[in-house]
């Protein structure tokens, strides 16, 4: 009898299953672990994310909150009328302008001269003192004339013997006595004589110290006593009735002033005094140091309250405009690589381009662009544009109605 059985599986075969089937039962804790790790890793990125969420929408719901009300406050301005600007014109009136170089100058004396001895000796009678008015050959002082009074009669002696001498030998000529060569000695002896008498002459009266001019007696550089040689200073004298007033002209100007005969200057030291100087001397070289031609004119003086050395201010009018027209410089404006100004005209600003000629003080002339009667903004220009329609609140006919 057949029996149908199934062989029992090997051991190795037993093996292999229970392997099998304890595979799945190992995978599950390592799947976890992943999961884990992988969860750690991305719950910080969320967090982060969420938080910055927090912060950022809020932020954005606030801004455009803002946004909002601009454009409602924008929306509101153009449905409101614009409030027009307030401004100030000034009336064009053609008047004197003048460009004007204001330079500092220094009063000089009109002659100064240091007087010196031209002798040798001491001062035996000084008679000048400082501050003293001198005119021309008073006596400054006297040296001692013993010496020179002595060697002048010795020579007054010497010339009066060659005369003698002279006058025998033409009469002993005449009679042949003595030769024509004798004659000429004696001739030449009484030249020679002459010549020490009026040195000598000249040397007495040196001695005798007189004042070659007019003046103020500035220093006295002597006293009774004061040994002097020849060349040695005695005193300065002044002339200060005229006086010279130095002034450096920049090159720029030279051409200009040259051509001027008259000069306005002003004098601090005396209250600010007003003179006017005739044009004397134009240096033809510079002065090595400013690099500045000097000009010297000439300023009457007569009073003497002008003072050698006081700083002058010389106003120079380099060219003038008798009907001329001028704005405030800061009135001028930049448009469009222009240069103009806003004209008013029926309450509405035009900017009008300007051609600028030369500055008087505050103004500046304007040759071409404006016409009389023309009223430009001087006030509120810098607020306002083109085309613009304005509120004048005052018109004026001079700068200075601004400030009353």
């Amino acid at each position: 009898m057949e029996t149908n059985s199934t062989p029992s599986p090997t051991i190795a075969e037993q093996t292999i299953a229970e392997q099998t089937l304890a595979k799945p039962t190992q995978s599950k804790p390592s799947m976890t672990r992943k999961i884990l790790r992988l969860a750690w890793k991305v719950i910080p990125f969320f967090t982060i994310l969420l938080i910055s969420m927090a912060i950022i929408l809020p932020m954005f719901s606030m801004m455009e909150t803002k946004k909002m009300a601009l454009a409602q406050k924008l929306a509101n301005e153009k449905a409101a009328p614009r409030a027009l600007t307030n401004v100030i014109t000034l009336e064009m009136i053609p008047g004197l302008l003048q460009e004007k170089l204001s330079l500092p100058g220094i009063a000089k004396p009109w002659v100064s001269l240091d007087v010196v001895a031209e002798v040798r000796g001491k001062i035996v009678d000084k008679k000048v003192w400082e501050g003293r008015y001198v005119k021309k050959g008073d006596i400054l002082a006297v040296i001692d004339k013993s010496d020179y009074k002595n060697a002048y009669d010795s020579s007054l002696a010497s010339h009066e013997i060659a005369l003698a001498n002279e006058k025998r030998i033409k009469a002993l000529v005449k009679k042949n006595f003595v030769t024509r060569s004798q004659l000429d000695d004696t001739v030449a002896m009484v030249k020679t004589s002459k010549a020490a008498l009026a040195n000598a002459k000249l040397n007495l009266s040196r001695c005798t110290i007189l004042s070659p001019m007019s003046g103020i007696i500035d220093r006295v550089h002597i006293e009774n006593g004061t040994y002097l040689g020849s060349g040695d200073p005695v005193a300065r004298i002044l002339q200060i009735d005229k006086l010279k007033i130095t002034v450096g002209i920049p090159e720029s100007d030279v051409d200009a002033v040259r051509k001027l005969k008259t000069f306005d200057m002003t004098i601090d030291a005396l209250g600010g005094k007003t003179y006017t100087g005739e044009y004397h001397y134009f240096y033809k070289t510079t002065d090595t140091l400013a690099r500045l031609y000097n000009l010297e004119i000439k300023v009457d003086n007569t009073d003497g309250r002008i003072l050698p050395d006081m700083f002058a201010r010389v106003n120079i009018i380099k060219q003038n405009t008798p009907q001329g027209i001028a704005v405030p410089m800061y009135s001028l404006i930049n448009q469009n690589n222009l240069v103009g100004v806003f004209v008013e005209k029926e309450k509405i600003a035009k900017f009008v381009p300007v051609e600028t000629g030369f500055q008087d003080g505050w103004k500046i002339q304007i040759s071409k662009g404006l016409s009389p009667g023309d009223k430009v903004v001087v006030v509120g220009h810098r607020i306002i544009e083109d085309g613009e329609k304005v509120n004048v609140t005052k018109s004026i006919r001079d700068m200075e109605e601004l400030t009353k």
